[in-house]
């Protein structure tokens, strides 16, 4: 077993599904990032652009750029964070509720479509993988991060 060859499958798939996603949403006029923000955003509380990059996995910058875009297009809206005068928080919107319940049942039934050629045991099998996966990427980046942090911090 070719153990890079395996991995560059996952990258491979993880491009092409990225790729199909963008295409479903385009018609949305939303990226996969933008889409995603959608998803975490609600119509109380709100997120700071702080945790939203820190979720999202992003620059502060790209966060303020999406946030830009989505506030032009009238899905969100940014109010002041009450706990934190330097800070805001952005809601979505009526409109952005009804734009992510739209892209949602698009990808939704894409996502149908691309589980449709496993049977159900071997999709079980497959999420199950992937969520140990995941939780060994989790654990190997929370590692990385910690140690660059103490690297950081210490004065040389």
């Amino acid at each position: 077993m070719d153990d890079y060859q395996d991995y560059r499958l996952f990258q491979e798939l993880s491009l092409l599904l990225d790729h199909a996603d963008r295409l479903v949403l385009r018609q949305f006029r939303l990226n996969t990032l933008q889409y995603n923000a959608l998803l975490l955003l609600d119509t109380d509380e709100g997120w700071r652009l702080t945790d939203l990059s820190e979720r999202l996995l992003c620059e502060r910058s790209t966060v303020t750029r999406l946030v830009d875009y989505l506030e032009s297009e009238g899905l969100i809206a940014r109010s002041p964070d009450p706990g934190d005068r330097r800070s805001q928080r952005v809601t979505l919107t009526a409109a952005g509720v009804a734009r992510r319940r739209e892209a949602q049942a698009a990808i939704e039934e894409a996502i149908g479509r691309r589980f449709s050629i496993l049977n159900s045991e071997e999709e079980r099998q497959l999420i199950a993988m992937l969520k140990r996966l995941r939780t060994v990427v989790s654990a190997e980046i929370a590692e990385i991060e910690a140690a660059s942090s103490e690297a950081s911090s210490t004065p040389s």
